[in-house]
């Protein structure tokens, strides 16, 4: 590869950033050292993990109100921690993060790349993230946006993580020379304000000797990637209350959704051509039964059309397996993902008669079941 040396290419980037950078919670005011708090750029780049800043900044805000170290968070609960994190999603990342506060708690910060990506959930970008931005470590932390800006800069045809390795090495003397931290956060904030997918070139303090800019191909480099088209199934999502209960599923152990509760749910195409019991055994009329407006949950792989709905039956059965009543006063403290989380806020409301006759009876058999999709 001949690039230009990275030095004096990236330069001006900087004094962008002194000039241009957000006020962040996690961001050192003084970018030239060590982070006074290496612990909150941790929780800070395990929370940006495919969220936006926008979103991730109240969530850090209660969560260092909370746990405001390694060690308040080495001991919190399953529930506890995904209590502080619910509705942001991906929940695997709050396990992470208490394993990672468990091994800094017992043996100290690691601070070379070594060490840091041995900590749970931190891969090579968020191991170099985190040496760079608290340690001074000039390891390039390469995220989407790092790839976009340098693939522009440099003129990379096709896809720039094919050069990860080679990218790296390039930068890491900019890095050196300039600091790690404020070249590492710079290169972000181009990354996420100005070299975005529809760049404000004439904003961006690294145009004069961008190549893509100068070959008028800001538009296909780099290349926009094709994503999978998830799987799409409609459900029905059931909150059945009986004697001042609820019930719900228990969390599971592993999966997209492992460590929160959750409603029953049923496939839609499961009722249909299947000899279900028409008589469940329990006792409800149609002013038990309430409604909303139904909406499209959006999963990583998965798209779910859903059909929310309240039944209030005279006594409760047998929770099957994996599930469990739960008394009413006790649902404010669960964890539940954001589909589960509305419909808990929509049995607080008065709802409506359903506009059409849903399938009690066989949701009901279902359930008692245990027939639930797998996430």
């Amino acid at each position: 590869m001949h690039w230009p040396e990275s030095p004096a290419l990236m330069a001006p980037l900087g004094d962008w950033f002194e000039s241009h950078r957000r006020e962040l919670p996690w961001r050192a005011l003084e970018l030239d050292g060590i982070h006074p708090d290496p612990y909150a750029v941790l929780v800070s780049e395990l929370m940006l993990q495919q969220t936006q800043v926008a979103t991730v900044i109240p969530y850090f805000k209660r969560w260092m109100e909370r746990f405001p170290d390694a060690s308040s968070l080495s001991d919190a609960s399953d529930d506890e921690i995904h209590k502080f994190w619910e509705g942001l999603g991906y929940y695997r990342r709050a396990r992470h993060l208490r394993a990672s506060a468990q091994h800094i708690a017992n043996h100290g910060w690691p601070t070379d790349i070594k060490g840091l990506i041995q900590l749970p959930g931190l891969g090579p970008y968020t191991a170099a993230a985190v040496a760079s931005i608290a340690f001074q470590r000039p390891e390039p932390a390469l995220d989407g946006n790092a790839f976009r800006v340098l693939a522009r800069l440099l003129g990379i045809e096709g896809d720039p993580r094919l050069h990860a390795e080679p990218l790296r090495s390039w930068l890491r003397p900019a890095l050196e020379k300039q600091g790690a931290s404020r070249m590492t956060q710079g290169l972000m904030e181009l990354g996420a304000m100005i070299c975005t997918p529809d760049p404000k070139c004439g904003k961006c303090p690294l145009s004069v000797q961008c190549e893509a800019r100068i070959m008028n191909a800001t538009d296909r480099i780099p290349p926009i990637i094709q994503r999978i088209k998830p799987k799409e199934s409609e459900i029905w999502l059931v909150a059945v209350e009986a004697d001042g209960h609820w019930l719900l599923l228990e969390p599971a152990q592993k999966g997209l959704l492992a460590g929160l509760w959750k409603w029953p749910s049923v496939e839609a195409a499961r009722l249909v051509g299947e000899n279900l019991a028409a008589e469940s055994g329990d006792t409800y009329t149609s002013h038990d039964l309430r409604s909303w407006p139904g909406w499209t949950q959006v999963y990583t792989h998965r798209r779910e059309v859903v059909s929310p709905l309240h039944l209030r039956l005279e006594q409760r059965f047998e929770a099957p397996g994996g599930c469990r009543w739960i008394a009413a006063e006790d649902m404010a403290r669960l964890a539940l993902g954001k589909r589960d989380q509305r419909l808990r806020d929509l049995s607080k409301e008065t709802g409506m008669a359903p506009l059409n006759d849903p399938p009690v009876a066989s949701l009901l058999a279902l359930i008692k079941h245990g027939a639930n999709p797998v996430l």
